[in-house]
């Protein structure tokens, strides 16, 4: 059986480190995401979550709802985040970014180089579409259909209920398939996730 956030929580507080660990493991995908999502580089991201965790852990005598971890630590990411592009932004208005490599599947192998052009516009296509939703609904999309998370562990990442993730999720996924209906009938390949499980 696994042990609730606040009761792990209490655990930190009683001098166990391990139990720590468990939190880290438990939300360190969402982290990631949220701080991806925030900063866009996968190198200031893994910063960013460590980051993230290690002011959670110093702040942790401070918590007032041990059962909301995951929302709290999703507050403290999201300014950690924040932080994190005040203090780069300057730097990063005078950087060329490095364009996105998208790791190549063996499907894209096979169909060539004007196939694998054809992915990685459609790939940049679905993260236009994505980043055009309303913002309530972008962090939910990322966590459940990047990073695989669930109903559940979406829930308590963000602090929503379970049944306004599902609906969040619901009214995004009918926003990306009006969005991106040309590549659908055009292709027939993008099979967009239900939102009811």
């Amino acid at each position: 059986m696994q042990l609730k956030d606040g009761d792990v929580v209490c655990r930190c507080l009683q001098g166990d480190a391990e139990a720590f660990r468990t939190l880290v493991q438990r939300y360190q995908a969402a982290v990631y995401a949220t701080a991806f999502y925030y900063v866009g580089r996968y190198g200031a991201s893994e910063d960013v979550a460590q980051e993230a965790f290690w002011a959670a852990y110093r702040s942790l005598p401070h918590l007032r709802e041990p059962d909301r971890f995951g929302a709290w630590l999703r507050e403290i990411t999201c300014r950690t985040a924040a932080n994190w592009l005040r203090r780069q932004g300057r730097r990063l208005a005078s950087e060329t970014p490095l364009p996105h490599r998208r790791t190549v599947s063996i499907e894209d192998a096979r169909q060539g180089p004007r196939g694998r052009a054809q992915g990685r516009e459609r790939f940049e296509r679905v993260q236009q579409a994505i980043d055009s939703l309303p913002e309530r609904y972008r962090l939910p999309v990322v966590l459940r259909y990047l990073q695989e998370l669930s109903y559940e562990e979406i829930s308590r990442f963000t602090g929503e209920s379970r049944d306004e993730i599902r609906g969040i999720l619901h009214r995004a996924g009918r926003q990306l398939r009006d969005l991106l209906a040309d590549i659908d009938q055009s292709e027939g390949e993008i099979q967009w996730p239900r939102a009811d499980r």
